[in-house]
């Protein structure tokens, strides 16, 4: 299932792991700051409501 990767299967596979850590940051951030933009949005609206 595993390739051979010889002498640099190390590297190899610290590569594929950096860059799964990277996407998964990459991914719960934008979830963070779609919430964070979301909740702020509400508010907004809230405020533009009651003055309106």
């Amino acid at each position: 299932m595993i390739p051979d990767l010889g002498k640099y299967a190390g590297t190899v596979l610290s590569a594929y792991g950096s860059s799964i850590v990277l996407l998964v940051a990459l991914v719960a951030l934008s979830i963070r700051r779609g919430r964070k933009v979301r909740a702020e949005m509400e508010q907004v609206e809230q405020r533009m409501s009651r003055n309106g």
